[in-house]
């Protein structure tokens, strides 16, 4: 009997049952988690942003024909996305972290306003225009410091402290420039950005730069691996050894440093400094950063989505006024888009997270 009972029990031995075991899951878990890796890969959202983006342009070859083809309209398509864009990346920065800015387009008409003030123009004309660069800047910068302070250090909810800026620096610019239009008189500073390089204009140009600085700092450095770590988990993030007060902080100067080029380029673009600048840029870079595929709960951005989702947009625009479509029109689409994106973002989390 004692010899029989080894008999009666390999089918029950350890290596059996560990076999099936190690099995079951991989047949149970191994095809979602593939499919959940699948959607939810950067490369497979870049191509279907690219998929849309070439539907589109198809859409626009189709009712537009030549004019919507013709060189010089896609250097407008760009030029149009390049001001927006440059905002855009600094959004995906802030987003990224787990935070949200609603004033950008009032941080740059408030830096487009400063930087063509009588004074510095002035200033500039018995120096050099780069004087009229660096105020932008510097004003964009200070706002989104302010606006760092109030959200990392003041507690202030990120909605909150930035509607305040929108209103507070829109406010401000319109005091300044006395709801007038500033012409900018330097014709060095409107040469210069409003010239072309081997054909290409120096405002997509500097759009590209900025596309490319962006995907290192956020791809390749501590930085952005800490951007990442904070909007994934600021109490993890924090108990990790990450400053992230500090850290906020820094992403909001970084928006604003943004917000200033921006305004740049758009002084540039207009050779004008107003108030009404930058009207609901941040309802158009919020939405590019969105369709790119960067996440609003944080945690997760990309630049390359992010461009991706500028040329979307400016292209969507282009075809709209090509097609003498009204304004209202554009606005219930971009809406549209907006909500499958972030519907498309849930989709893809929940099956990120089922077994």
């Amino acid at each position: 009997m004692s010899v029989d009972t080894p008999s009666t029990t390999p089918s029950r031995s350890p290596d059996a049952e560990g076999t099936q075991e190690m099995a079951s899951p991989a047949a149970q878990g191994s095809s979602p988690s593939a499919l959940a890796r699948f959607y939810g890969s950067s490369a497979t959202r870049n191509l279907g942003l690219v998929i849309a983006f070439a539907v589109l342009f198809i859409v626009g070859i189709a009712t537009g024909g030549d004019r919507f083809a013709s060189f010089d309209n896609i250097l407008t398509i760009l030029r149009f996305a390049s001001v927006i864009g440059v905002v855009s990346i600094g959004m995906t920065f802030v987003i990224s972290g787990g935070g949200i800015d609603l004033s950008v387009g009032a941080i740059v008409a408030l830096s487009s306003v400063w930087a063509t003030t009588l004074a510095t123009q002035t200033m500039a004309e018995n120096t050099h225009w780069i004087l009229m660069v660096g105020t932008a800047l510097l004003v964009g910068a200070a706002c989104g410091l302010v606006n760092g302070l109030l959200i990392a250090y003041g507690k202030v909810a990120a909605f909150i402290a930035t509607l305040a800026m929108l209103a507070g620096a829109r406010g401000l610019a319109e005091i300044i420039a006395q709801r007038k239009t500033q012409i900018i008189r330097d014709r060095g500073f409107i040469d210069f950005f409003g010239g072309n390089v081997v054909g290409i204009p120096v405002l997509v140009i500097i759009f590209a730069a900025v596309a490319v600085l962006g995907w290192i700092l956020l791809n390749r450095t501590t930085f952005g691996r800490r951007t990442l770590a904070i909007g994934g988990n600021p109490e993890a993030a924090r108990l990790a050894g990450i400053k992230v007060q500090r850290q906020t902080a820094y992403l909001y100067v970084l928006l604003g440093l943004a917000c200033g080029l921006a305004a740049v380029m758009l002084m540039a673009r207009t050779t004008t400094g107003t108030s009404t600048h930058g009207q609901l840029l941040e309802l158009d870079s919020i939405a590019a950063v969105v369709i790119g595929g960067t996440l609003l709960s944080g945690g997760r951005g990309t630049i390359v989505g992010t461009v991706l989702g500028v040329l979307i947009f400016a292209t969507l625009t282009n075809v709209f006024t090509l097609n003498n479509l009204d304004t209202s029109t554009q606005a219930v689409a971009k809406g549209v888009i907006i909500v499958a994106a972030v519907l498309l973002q849930q989709r893809v989390a929940s099956r990120r997270a089922s077994p």
